[in-house]
């Protein structure tokens, strides 16, 4: 069974973190939500999240696909050296790491976009480049194991993408 982590933090956007934490479930994968603590996470327009574990208690798994939703979540993820570790070690492993809107921030504190082609929320374009990324402003971009997109309306397009990636 493929195994899929998603992380939460405070002010995730609502529909990129339910929308790809219930389609992988749809498809049967397994899936993780991991957060800094276990508790209520609240999202930018109002739902609420319980993760299923902390991030300290997947550090050391092995996923198959690692999905950072946008929000301003990722601001606050990217300031946690286990988040950016697992990134950067499920990337080199070859591992499908996926982001989202502003979840390419993530990927730019994990070191991981220079040099590839990535796309995000227009409003990082200069954080992606200015960390070397060749910013194509595509809705949905493949770059080997990376899979980016820019907004919740990419999101259909890139669950397809990723899907097939995994089957």
């Amino acid at each position: 069974m493929r195994k899929v982590l998603i992380f939460l933090e405070e002010l995730v956007e609502d529909v990129e973190f339910i929308y790809p934490y219930l389609r992988f479930k749809e498809e049967g994968f397994e899936v993780v939500s991991a957060a800094p603590k276990l508790g209520e996470y609240k999202g930018k327009k109002g739902m609420t999240f319980r993760p299923d574990k902390t991030i300290k208690d997947v550090y050391h798994q092995e996923f198959d696909c690692v999905f950072i939703p946008g929000g301003y979540a990722p601001d606050r993820l990217r300031r946690y050296p286990e988040v950016l570790h697992i990134v950067k070690k499920h990337y080199d492993s070859g591992k499908l790491v996926c982001a989202v809107c502003h979840g390419p921030w993530v990927l730019i504190s994990a070191k991981v976009v220079k040099g590839k082609k990535v796309t995000g929320f227009f409003a990082i374009k200069d954080d992606l480049i200015n960390a070397g990324a060749n910013y194509t402003g595509k809705p949905v971009e493949v770059d080997g194991n990376l899979i980016t997109a820019t907004d919740p309306k990419s999101m259909l397009e890139m669950m397809k993408v990723i899907i097939s990636r995994l089957k």
